[in-house]
């Protein structure tokens, strides 16, 4: 495995608590909390779950990327440009919201589904690009195994394997499954900003795995600036499974209201103007309803 030479070490650490999103849907929010309300280059981080007729109906976004990865069950996705499509367990859709995109985000089956999913800040320069959409269903992303451990590689490379990704922020995203007695060592640029979620069992992260106590799910937590690396260990009897990410920082202004985050408030009024007056970006939003919107009757 890869040697990490100087491991990087809990910052800050915050248990996700569930609250009511959406129509109806429930969150865990680590990133975009009011202890936490940016982690340059990160705006939001929710795992959601939803069971409908609860979802996320219409609704806008401007200037950055949202990254849905999908844990169990299905969201159906459609947006006011026809693009349209189910996320199925596994699967993942990196939206390039750019200029402007409004879609709905709505249960595909029965049941409870549940997910991830990140906001990614871009630079000034993308932040009005048109929108793009890459998509790679559960069986394209790339995994690796080795001594005890499971990587899906969503976006940057571990274990020999990169992802297919573009990414306008530089990022790593990566879905890490530890068999118990198993520890892994992953390199992390020196000069992203990182973090570790935890989604199932508790694991031991940082320096030192005689002095560091377990930590469990649903907890994010937020490492240093500074080492080259992540290290982690699985002391438990049970699966650890987290997600490492990481993103260079854009070290500009941030200005946000709800979906838009640009970088001046003059930003965010021409954005609400732009939106109610259907130009600009938002042409097509001024007679688009979603299939799910029509059938609520709302």
């Amino acid at each position: 495995m890869s040697i990490v030479r100087e491991p990087r070490s809990i910052a800050r650490n915050f248990l996700a608590r569930p609250q009511q999103e959406g129509l109806g849907a429930v969150v865990r929010r680590s990133i975009g909390r009011f202890e936490l309300r940016y982690f340059d280059p990160f705006i939001v981080l929710d795992e959601f779950s939803v069971s409908a007729p609860a979802g996320f109906p219409d609704h806008p976004h401007r200037g950055f990327e949202t990254v849905t990865y999908m844990l169990q069950g299905a969201v159906t996705h459609e947006d006011f440009d026809g693009h349209k499509g189910t996320i199925k367990a596994g699967d993942l859709q990196w939206m390039t919201a750019g200029r402007g995109v409004v879609h709905s985000e709505m249960p595909a089956t029965e049941g409870i589904q549940k997910g991830l999913q990140l906001w990614i800040n871009l630079s000034s320069k993308n932040k009005m690009i048109q929108p793009r959409y890459q998509e790679i269903s559960s069986a394209n992303i790339g995994e690796a195994t080795k001594d005890g451990v499971k990587v899906r590689v969503i976006a940057g490379e571990a274990l020999g394997i990169k992802s297919t990704i573009h990414t306008k922020t530089p990022t790593i995203y990566l879905d890490f499954t530890l068999k118990p007695g198993s520890q892994i060592q992953q390199p992390i640029p020196k000069s992203y900003n990182s973090f570790v979620y935890i989604l199932e069992g508790e694991g031991i992260f940082g320096q030192d795995s005689r002095t560091n106590s377990p930590i469990s799910s649903h907890n994010l937590l937020l490492l240093s600036g500074f080492g080259d690396g992540l290290v982690a260990w699985n002391k438990g009897t049970k699966i650890l499974r987290f997600i490492l990410v990481g993103g260079e920082p854009l070290g500009e202004p941030i200005a946000q209201l709800g979906p838009f985050v640009m970088n001046t408030q003059e930003e965010i009024d021409q954005t609400i103007e732009d939106f109610e007056n259907y130009t600009n970006g938002f042409e097509k939003a001024r007679y688009w309803r979603s299939q799910a919107r029509v059938e609520l009757g709302y």
